[in-house]
């Protein structure tokens, strides 16, 4: 085999790794695909003779041009993320391809991903590099030219973002369990099981912003609130069918839904309970009151 054909066929094998690796640190599909390219241009522009593991200097590079975009995002950014990413995807006349991106976020979790979005490019990279691809502090800290101590440090800060603060683990388990029921009761068109999970004067209150978000003949940009669980389990159950990007994560440090098509946070589900029931659910859309929100994985 002549060099070239040996260095795409090694280069080819590297690429699940890397693209994991920058779609965790970007969240973006098309992005990863961008990042990975570029490791690969500068690989061709390199003395591979010189490159000992080629397997950690492609993870090096792909992760310091992916530590470059998320800081340039942050420098530039006034608006969410999907926008960006839709508007420059839509300039190219490319991008990838939604189905396959929304796939993907499924496996890596909507949640996750929006948390990872909240944290700083830095701590970003160091969590990623470490928590989910289990590299020791010593190559996480050359990557990012700190030293492994200050590697360490970013990670466990991050970590404690990610987490979210604590809380009695009974009280939670129970928030999750009633949550989960909820979701899967929603999403299989089960009313009957969806009516058991809430109070029967349960309330139900969405957005402007979420209104407008769902669509429909009668959405509108103005709050909406309904009172009794028979009076909007059957509208939920149809709104919910045929959705993704839901998962339960921590919303202000109790059990909520995040709703991230493709990893890109819409909306959130937040809950009140009493007894082990729903009383209350609430639909936020609102770009400012969702940025304000302490959100982390369960």
């Amino acid at each position: 085999m002549d060099p070239q054909g040996w260095l795409t066929e090694r280069f080819e094998e590297k690429r699940p790794l890397l693209r994991g690796v920058a779609y965790r640190m970007l969240g973006s599909l098309s992005e990863a695909e961008d990042a990975v390219q570029e490791a690969w241009l500068r690989l061709n522009r390199t003395e591979t003779a010189t490159i000992e593991n080629l397997g950690g200097w492609l993870t090096t590079v792909v992760s310091r041009v992916c530590l470059d975009m998320l800081r340039s995002r942050k420098s530039r950014r006034e608006g969410p993320i999907d926008a960006q990413v839709t508007e420059r995807s839509t300039a190219r006349g490319e991008g990838a391809d939604p189905e396959a991106e929304a796939v993907l976020a499924d496996s890596v979790g909507v949640a996750l991903l929006v948390v990872l979005d909240a944290l700083t490019p830095a701590e970003r990279l160091a969590f990623v590099l470490h928590d989910l691809f289990a590299l020791p502090f010593d190559e996480v800290g050359s990557i990012m030219g700190r030293s492994p101590a200050a590697a360490k440090q970013l990670a466990s800060r991050a970590r404690r973002r990610v987490r979210g603060p604590s809380a009695p683990s009974d009280a939670r388990a129970v928030e999750r369990e009633v949550v989960e029921a909820f979701m899967r009761a929603a999403r299989a068109g089960d009313l009957e099981g969806l009516l058991a999970v809430l109070d029967p004067d349960a309330v139900l209150h969405i957005d402007g912003a979420a209104r407008m978000a769902g669509g429909g003949p009668h959405a509108a940009d103005t709050p909406r609130e309904i009172r009794g669980a028979s009076n909007w389990a059957r509208q939920l159950i149809a709104l919910s069918r045929g959705q993704r990007g839901g998962q339960a994560a921590l919303i202000d440090g109790s059990v909520g839904v995040i709703v991230a098509p493709g990893g890109r946070l819409s909306r959130v589900l937040v809950f009140t309970f009493a007894n082990a029931r729903i009383t209350r659910l609430e639909t936020i859309g609102d770009r400012d009151r969702l940025r304000a929100m302490d959100l982390a994985v369960l």
